[in-house]
């Protein structure tokens, strides 16, 4: 009898054991989808950024299993984080890599989560060794958080003479030495991205993440429109989001010289919540439904 009992003893420890590891791996589980469901909030807000989303997890999720591998007392490597961004104007690089900065501090990859950005001047120097100097002290400010460079290529331009080769050797240098809390990102048209990896033969294999921001459709643009005007509490009448289509689409198929996708549509609509304004002070009309309306002739172009 007593060894029955023991051995429902144990059947029932068993069973209670096996219930808190359920339950530890459900929390588990749990935790990885809220971090998940984390990554799919920060982004809501942008348009067309799919792909990257899934790259954000894949960082985080190798990020994690490295941890889990670590405390199992497996080999881990440490992921380098760094990036490239490829793309043209307004297509959200600085706005993804700051939004960035703030998601990886809340996920735990880095210890600050601030977002610096620089440009050529602030790396480059006047003199021999001070390029150097200024960018070391740039790096070390970025540590805990990320280092935007946009147009990198412009460091690449003067020359073997130029001091902005200096500059790119002190990066990659001090890419690897920094990268357990430092993300650097580089970022600039594609074209030029390409050429600029070029200048250093160790440069491009410093980035193993290199993402591709493609210019906007249509109907991507006419998202971010009523997104802006959405979120100000604003709506476009029909014959105002007619005018704004016709006019996004003549731009995308001539492909306009000073059209800089969301960026041009941003700056479009900022200019007809400003008429919109003036229309109404002349005309005294403070109907909460005015107040609201954005009509055709609020939504005004570079040559009307």
């Amino acid at each position: 009898m007593e060894t029955e009992m023991r051995a429902s003893r144990n059947g029932r420890i068993n069973i209670v054991l096996q219930d808190t590891l359920s339950q530890t791996e459900r929390k588990r589980s749990a935790g990885f989808n809220n971090q998940f469901k984390q990554i799919e909030e920060a982004f809501n807000s942008f348009v067309g950024v799919k792909q990257i989303k899934t790259t954000i997890k894949q960082i985080y999720a190798t990020v994690l299993i490295n941890e889990k591998r670590k405390e199992a007392g497996l080999s881990s490597n440490q992921q380098v984080l760094h990036m490239l961004f490829k793309g043209n104007p307004g297509t959200g690089k600085t706005t993804l890599a700051r939004r960035l900065a703030k998601l990886y501090v809340d996920l735990g990859i880095l210890s600050k989560g601030h977002f610096i950005e620089a440009e050529r001047a602030d790396l480059v120097g006047e003199y021999i060794g001070q390029t150097a100097q200024k960018t070391r002290a740039l790096i070390e400010k970025a540590m805990g958080g990320i280092l935007f460079i946009d147009e990198a290529y412009s460091l690449a331009r003067g020359g073997e003479k130029d001091f902005g080769k200096e500059a790119i050797d002190t990066l990659v240098k001090h890419m690897e030495d920094g990268h357990k809390d430092f993300i650097l990102i580089l970022a600039g048209y594609p074209s030029e991205m390409g050429r600029f990896l070029s200048t250093n033969p160790g440069l491009e294999s410093r980035f193993p993440f290199i993402l591709d921001f493609p210019d906007y459709k249509l109907e991507e643009l006419m998202e971010i429109a009523h997104q802006m005007v959405r979120l100000r509490e604003y709506q476009l009448t029909m014959e105002a989001d007619r005018k704004l289509r016709d006019y996004l689409y003549h731009q995308l198929a001539t492909k306009g010289r000073h059209f800089a996708n969301a960026r041009s549509v941003r700056n479009l609509m900022e200019k007809a919540i400003r008429l919109q304004a003036y229309r109404l002070v002349q005309t005294e009309n403070y109907q909460p439904e005015r107040l609201m309306e954005i009509t055709a002739a609020d939504i005004k172009f570079e040559n009307e």
